[in-house]
């Protein structure tokens, strides 16, 4: 029996850009040559229900009637909205650039209540561009809409996810249960319509429904149990990030109404296993990490004798059938990291699986896709790039690892260099020291426009505790390298790890305000912890001062942990003003407030020098080279003059080395025998050549012919290189 698979991403992730696990699953199929069709659902759906067409059926089959003032509003301006939805969502599209004019004019769109906060914002904002702001004006056009949407229509609506709250911390099925046997909602039926026109195009045999988020598992559910039934013979599977963290321990048999399989962790293999199992008549079959029901009860099959793919086995993500050219690009809100979330397209890829530093305790280093670390050579990173890039259009990358390893990044960017791409990437790091300002410098040469990484708690009691193997005030230089060389860093912070005391997030804001009035950092957001229970901290509370509040074992989802934490603080408290002060600070005002201003509560004083952070960057940049270490030139190549230099009646000759970069033109002056030395080395170490030489090999060739290497090393016509790409890595 042939095969036909049809992959989906149900309702809602992002709408500017496909989330990526089923063109992961579509590129390895390529490489066995399995027949798959995929769709991101989510788009789908919001491009019919925000059309022409689809207002008009909105308005009209409203289920209750607007009670507040700002939905009676927007009921009122129905024929406007009905009048610019295709043009706006043209615009953000990228379709229609000159609606920018208009939508800028402010007299354009229908305004309700999420303009409001224009005003408040318009300072945040002086400095956009028209196009940027058209784009912020369009998307609170938008949100206006899913706010009528919330109130008279379906109150489990969202942009980026759908019914959230019954895929949260779902420890029993019984609540999801009893809302799927409820009749469908309106998005569910625009949902079912183009689900049945999909399977009656792709007539799939097996029904492969990734699930990243617990926004899109009602959805999902919603999917399988359409499909099952009206093509009851159609065998349906779910995986994807929510039951890989989740559904670990799942026994409740009547999730199993709706699907065949659950499968964990890396899909590749027990998919294909999948596929083997539902085409082979054989009476035994094979799973890899795979849920199903026997003989009535749930039951975990790991069969298979086979081994996981290697990274480099499981081919190039594959994004055709999605549809590419109509995702829109959003601006909601101010945070410049948030906003490359949800503005433009990105080509998703991986520069390793897992973790490499994988200790973290509040992280799911138990679980493979932290624990297995394999990274992928930077020659097929570079081949996948080329591949995408012909196949999509689009030159962004979005690397999404949990923490991209430096050396590797450096021999990405090297290879990026080499071929010549023009590309514009981003990725998550670790604060690692080995973050130089010169491979900094190399990063941004090659494409990489920002970083994001967890500071997590600004404590350095705190950051040994969790185990992050860093310091602040590392932390601190490594932002300023990034940041001297033009990447953005954004911050990942957080409040309320276990046993953190009042006093140690307080001075954790002090931190922040620090670095962000030092300009080293540019972006952060701050989120509470939270227990899982795949963590360290989840698995043994007790090394952590934290006892769990008791529960068994949900029969459904688990992960999410209850827990009392022996400093009694009640963190909630903080979140307002830690996010209202990183706000402002995000702005670069504000850095004069005391502390105190931004809670209605009484807080200690920080015990913070406040020269803490400003002293930590006075360490200056390492004279000493090593030995071992790398020296690369991505300059361009030097035009060689002589001439003749006379003092006290001595002549001596010279050289003059003419470079010319993008930004300026430049000239140094050495002796002749070293600037003809030098216009030689300087090609041998061009990025676009292969062999990279060390220093050791730098002084062993030039100390062949000249004499002193490490007094040449130092002298102004190096330090001049040094500032124009001449890098040490």
């Amino acid at each position: 029996m042939k095969t036909k698979l049809f992959l989906i991403t149900p309702p809602f992730t992002q709408l500017n850009t496909p989330y990526p696990a089923t063109a992961y699953i579509k590129g390895f199929l390529n490489t066995k040559n399995i027949d798959s069709v995929q769709a991101d659902l989510g788009i789908e759906v919001i491009l019919k229900l925000f059309s022409k067409e689809g207002l008009i059926d909105l308005f009209q089959s409203n289920n209750q009637q607007p009670t507040t003032d700002n939905c009676k509003r927007i009921f009122a301006l129905q024929d406007e909205y009905i009048k610019t939805i295709d043009p706006v969502i043209a615009f953000l599209q990228g379709k229609n650039p000159t609606l920018a004019l208009q939508i800028c004019q402010e007299d354009y769109l229908p305004e309700a209540s999420r303009f409001a906060q224009l005003e408040e914002l318009d300072w945040a904002f002086g400095t956009m561009g028209m196009q940027d702001k058209a784009k912020h004006l369009a998307t609170l056009y938008l949100e206006d809409i899913s706010d009528f949407i919330v109130e008279c229509v379906d109150a489990n609506f969202g942009f980026s996810r759908y019914a959230e709250r019954l895929g949260r911390s779902a420890n029993s099925f019984d609540e999801l249960y009893e809302a799927l046997q409820q009749e469908s909602t309106y998005i569910d039926r625009i949902l079912f319509s183009i689900l049945k026109e999909r399977i009656e195009i792709v007539q799939p045999n097996l029904f492969l429904i990734s699930v990243p988020f617990p926004g899109n598992l009602y959805s999902a559910f919603r999917c399988a149990q359409w499909v099952k039934k009206h093509y009851p013979e159609i065998k349906i599977s779910m995986g994807g990030g929510f039951p890989n963290t989740e559904l670990r321990s799942l026994s409740d048999v009547r999730v199993f109404e709706f699907f065949d399989y659950i499968t964990l962790d890396d899909g590749e293999l027990p998919v294909e296993e999948l596929v083997n199992a539902v085409t082979s008549s054989a009476v035994e079959k094979f799973y890899k990490r795979t849920f199903l029901l026997e003989n009535e009860k749930v039951v975990y099959k790991n069969n298979s004798a086979k081994s996981d793919y290697k990274q480099s086995q499981v081919g190039t993500p594959d994004y055709s059938d999605l549809l590419l050219d109509k995702y829109i690009s959003v601006i909601e809100i101010v945070n410049p990291m948030h906003r490359m979330w949800s503005d433009g397209r990105w080509n998703k890829l991986t520069m390793a699986h897992g973790c490499y530093w994988g200790k973290c305790t509040f992280c799911d280093i138990s679980l493979d896709y932290i624990k297995v670390y394999e990274p992928v050579a930077a020659s097929l990173l570079c081949d996948r790039m080329e591949e995408l890039i012909a196949q999509t259009g689009q030159n962004g990358f979005h690397f999404v690892d949990e923490a991209a390893p430096p050396a590797l990044m450096r021999a990405l960017a090297l290879e990026i260099l080499r071929r010549k791409l023009s590309v514009t990437w981003w990725t998550n790091i670790r604060f690692e020291k080995s973050f130089t300002a010169d491979l900094c410098i190399l990063l941004k040469a090659s494409g990489c426009i920002a970083v994001s990484g967890g500071l997590e708690v600004a404590s350095d009691r705190l950051l040994k505790l969790i185990d992050k193997g860093v310091t602040v005030e590392q932390v601190a230089r490594v932002t300023r390298n990034f940041t001297e060389a033009g990447v953005m860093v954004h911050a990942y912070l957080m409040y309320g790890y276990p046993t953190q005391t009042i006093q140690e997030t307080v001075d954790s804001l002090e931190m922040v305000r620090q670095l962000f009035e030092a300009g080293v950092l540019q972006s952060g957001f701050w989120h509470q912890f939270a227990m899982t229970a795949h963590s360290p901290v989840g698995m043994y509370p007790e090394k952590f001062g934290t006892v769990k509040e008791t529960k068994a074992i949900g029969t459904f989802a688990n992960n999410d942990i209850n827990y009392k934490d022996s400093t009694g603080v009640n963190h909630d408290q903080f979140s307002f003003g830690l996010k209202k002060s990183l706000f402002n600070y995000m702005h670069g005002i504000c850095f004069d407030y005391d502390l105190q201003d931004w809670f209605d509560f009484k807080i200690p004083r920080t015990k913070i020098h406040p020269e803490f952070i400003f002293d930590a960057l006075q360490v200056d940049h390492h004279l000493h080279t090593k030995p071992t270490a790398k020296v690369v030139w991505i300059g361009g190549k030097p035009t060689l003059e002589y001439f003749t230099k006379t003092k006290k009646g001595r002549s001596w000759e010279m050289a003059a080395l003419i470079f010319h970069d993008k930004k300026e033109s430049f000239t140094i002056q050495t002796n002749k025998a070293e600037g003809e030395w030098l216009a030689e080395i300087l090609l041998k170490m061009a990025v676009s050549n292969s062999k990279i030489y060390s220093y050791q090999e730098l002084k062993t060739d030039f100390e062949l012919e000249l004499e002193d290497f490490e007094l040449f090393w130092y002298s102004k016509a190096v330090t001049v290189l040094r500032e124009h790409g001449l890098l040490v890595l």
